[in-house]
């Protein structure tokens, strides 16, 4: 026994009916328009996709297993034609970033609660590891502003909850940075960098702009000597208090400030020299990247003409000072994780998942698009979730992609990946030769340092004005999310970014207003020069075709352009965001009102008491009589524009065939035809034929006038023959049975494009089973349906559900069969 047979033996033991289409299918109908196709065109059953098709399509075969092994290492790709040019360029960019990364490294370690070596064993494992998984040549995995203070809040959260003895903050930032390398790792190997586009372009510009508020409010303490200030606490509560300890300001400020102060000068000084002095352009552009690492130098060297007489005693320093930074890796083994610290660590880490994804990813892409290149988001979260797995085993903490240091990698002429290496030897030479230089650093210079480098990442006014010309209710979002930042915490504010986001896309989707839609007859002027009539005057060339417009003008059109009804009694209407379950209702609410506004009933006066109408028609008012004179149209037909349909459930088709049978009693006893045009999805086809749509039903034949009025019309196009060539070559109309048919009357369909209409009309009445085909003047040899004949009311545009709607309707006229 075959499978199919056991197959339909236990679905009828278990009450399916797996023919319940056939049924309903009208099939002696569309075998007669088939065939009626066949002197013209060579009908197309379109066949529907099977759950099987999909999960042969999702089989791994040896050639894809092999693309996908050669995807996880993309320097294969590029490294066989290194040469000295790229060696040059990288060697350049490498060293660049490197001498900004040092300083930036401590910096941020420090604000992820954590001694200042941390910092550089990160940055140390990013650039060694991450070219060999890249697919962005510019960006650099490094510590982060953002990303370290979330490690410094989750440090302080679980100090503050289970003791400063049971997690020191090197094992908590060690512990969090395997948990979210796990995720991102596996994220990226099972191709799931999609995810990243859930997260928009508002949510992460505001993020990063309260971000960068908050580390700058709570970086002003050590720039000015101000302690006992609480840094973690909300934004607004960190601003007042520090303005109340001012008071309490040290010799500090005056190393702190003039260390920030001096940084935006070098910077403007070098941008107004680059615009003043173009040929030295990149000049001054190097000038300007080395400003921190200038900076530090020369704060150094203050701090040890003040501070040289302490003897390795930070304590006794005049000012608060680095202190002792250990050579080398001091840190290296498996970090400790157990079941305590993943309960710890819990909390926080969809935010430090987020944070780690928003950073990269975005900053990636930029820099893609700005350098002509298309980023793998899958293939970067498997190279940030790698260096954040292993970087723990050498000391480092949670590492990702970093702006700045990205941006000066790409505008100092990085050519590939490999850079990260030269940057990772200057690191590696700061361990082990300069940690000695790093103990009179400044912690005030240090915090000047934060404020300038997360300056960069506060939006422009000019951004967020451009936010509000685009979509207001998005400006609204970023100035709600970093309001909400300053006034709460860093977590709170990403969670409603990327929630409110979320909910304003689910509320248009919802509340999306579809279009009904009018006929207008369009002309294509040619604005060309130089063509001349007879006469001497410019001559111009006009062509024009039917177009479907909303009829309420809303789209932006013209109010002054004409827009008429397809036909008495046929509606078109257009969705807008797709067909689904969160707006079928709305969708359905509006076509239904709509046709109740815009047509009458076929039968006004259907009950023959009072007690037979029901409760919600009640109909005219006492002593007034019905309206034998409304001269509203009749509902004959409706076409459903679903160009912007490209998947249904099972909640939006049960809503369009309730609205069906709705409608069906609004017009009965004739019945309205369903035409639908524009369905891309072989699934969303496969959908809407399951529900019944796609064709006349069975039953509703004698309605429509019986299948000998019911017409049908068909799009056609040229076919690619067996030597390559389409089916127009050498010929000059259609060649069917030795002769050629050229038919050119009242009722021929007029060609659009490359696609030509074919009207087919069956004929019976007289049981002779004649067959008249109109067709299009001129129809290539080896015409062939567009679409499936089996499914005649799916159709490839507007414009021929609308003709095919009309044709049908004026053939029922004849028979008498619409009132």
């Amino acid at each position: 026994m075959s499978q199919a047979k056991v197959g339909r033996g236990l679905a009828k033991a278990v009450g399916i009916d797996v023919d319940y289409r056939a049924h309903d299918e009208p099939k002696e109908f569309l075998d007669s328009a088939a065939a009626s196709l066949q002197p013209v065109a060579d009908p197309y059953y379109e066949e529907e996709p099977s759950l099987r098709e999909v999960v042969h399509s999702l089989l791994p075969t040896a050639e894809s297993t092999t693309a996908y092994i050669r995807s996880l290492f993309p320097f294969w790709s590029w490294i066989f034609h290194y040469n000295l040019t790229w060696a040059f360029g990288d060697f350049i960019a490498g060293v660049t970033v490197g001498f900004v990364v040092i300083p930036q490294g401590m910096a941020y370690a420090i604000l992820a609660e954590l001694p200042a070596e941390y910092g550089l064993y990160t940055s140390f494992v990013g650039f060694l590891l991450y070219w060999a998984f890249a697919t962005s040549k510019d960006i650099t995995i490094g510590t982060v502003a953002v990303l370290s203070t979330l490690v410094g809040t989750v440090v302080q959260r679980v100090q503050a909850e289970y003791g400063t003895d049971a997690f020191p903050p090197e094992m908590i930032a060690r512990g969090l940075s395997i948990i979210v390398g796990a995720v991102l790792l596996f994220i990226g190997l099972v191709r799931l960098g999609w995810i990243v586009e859930f997260i928009p372009l508002v949510g992460i510009t505001s993020f990063m702009t309260g971000a960068a508020i908050n580390i700058a409010a709570g970086q002003v303490p050590a720039l000015l000597g101000i302690s006992g200030v609480k840094t973690r606490e909300a934004t607004y509560l960190v601003i007042i208090n520090t303005l109340k300890a001012l008071p309490r300001a040290k010799l500090d400020a005056a190393m702190g400030v003039s260390a920030l102060a001096m940084l935006y000068i070098i910077r403007l000084f070098c941008n107004f020299m680059a615009r003043r002095q173009p040929a030295r352009q990149k000049l001054w552009f190097f000038v300007s990247t080395l400003r921190m690492a200038f900076v530090i130098l020369l704060y150094i060297l203050i701090s040890w003409l003040v501070n040289r007489h302490v003897n390795w005693d930070s304590s006794k320093a005049k000012f608060k000072i680095l202190g002792h930074v250990p050579s080398g890796f001091q840190v290296h083994g498996a970090p400790t994780m157990n079941t305590d610290l993943l309960s710890a660590l819990a909390p926080d880490i969809p935010a430090a998942i987020i944070v780690a994804i928003i950073e990269h990813i975005a900053i990636s892409k930029s820099f893609g698009r700005v350098n002509n290149y298309v980023i793998d988001p899958s293939q970067e979260l498997v190279a940030v979730g790698f260096t954040n797995v292993i970087g723990p085993f050498l000391g480092a903490y949670p590492a990702t992609g970093s702006f700045s240091r990205t941006a000066i990698k790409s505008k100092a002429g990085v050519r590939t990946p490999l850079a990260g290496l030269w940057t990772a030897v200057i690191v590696l030479l700061a361990l082990y030769a300069l940690t000695s230089v790093f103990f009179y650093i400044p912690s005030a210079s240090l915090a000047g340092l934060i404020i300038h480098a997360v300056g960069d990442l506060i939006t422009p006014p000019n951004v967020v004005y451009r936010f509000w010309q685009v979509s207001p209710l998005e400006a609204f979002v970023f100035f709600a999310t970093v309001l909400l930042m300053i006034f709460t915490d860093l977590e709170t504010g990403i969670y409603f970014a990327i929630c409110f986001s979320v909910a304003v896309v689910l509320v248009r989707i919802a509340k999306t207003r579809g279009r009904f839609l009018g006929r207008a007859k369009i002309y294509r002027v040619s604005t060309a020069k130089g063509n001349r009539d007879s006469n001497g005057k410019e001559a111009i060339p006009l062509t024009s075709r039917d177009a479907y417009l909303p009829l309420d003008h809303r789209d932006g059109t013209n109010p002054s352009v004409r827009i008429d009804v397809p036909y008495p009694g046929v509606l078109v209407y257009r969705f807008s965001e797709g067909f689904n379950y969160i707006n079928a209702g709305h969708n359905m609410d509006v076509l239904t009102s709509a046709v109740m506004a815009e047509t009458r009933p076929t039968v006004l006066n259907r009950y023959s008491k009072l007690g037979d109408r029901p409760w919600n028609d009640p109909g005219p008012r006492r002593g007034k009589p019905i309206d034998a004179e409304d001269d509203r149209p009749t509902l004959r037909a409706i076409v459903l524009d679903c160009s912007a349909v490209h998947g249904v459930d099972v909640t939006a088709m049960q809503a369009l065939i309730d609205t069906r049978n709705q409608l069906d009693r609004h017009a009965a006893p004739d019945a309205v035809e369903w035409h639908v045009a524009g369905l891309s999805s072989r699934w969303t086809r496969r959908a809407f034929g399951a529900a019944g749509f796609g064709y006349p039903p069975a039953k509703s034949l004698e309605a429509f006038g019986g299948e000998e009025r019911l017409k049908t019309i068909f799009s056609v196009a040229a076919t690619v023959g067996r030597d390559g060539h389409d089916g127009e070559e050498g010929t000059e109309g259609i060649k069917t049975g030795g002769e050629k048919i050229r038919v050119k009357d009242e009722e021929s369909i007029v060609g659009l494009d490359d696609v030509d209409r074919v009207s087919s009309s069956i004929d019976n009445r007289n049981g002779s089973g004649s067959t008249r085909v109109r067709s299009a003047d001129g129809l290539p040899v080896g015409a062939a349906a567009v679409q499936g004949v089996n499914r005649p009311w799916f159709h490839i545009d507007v414009t021929a559900a609308v003709e095919s709607a009309v044709a049908s309707i004026e053939g029922r006229q004849v028979t008498g069969r619409i009132q």
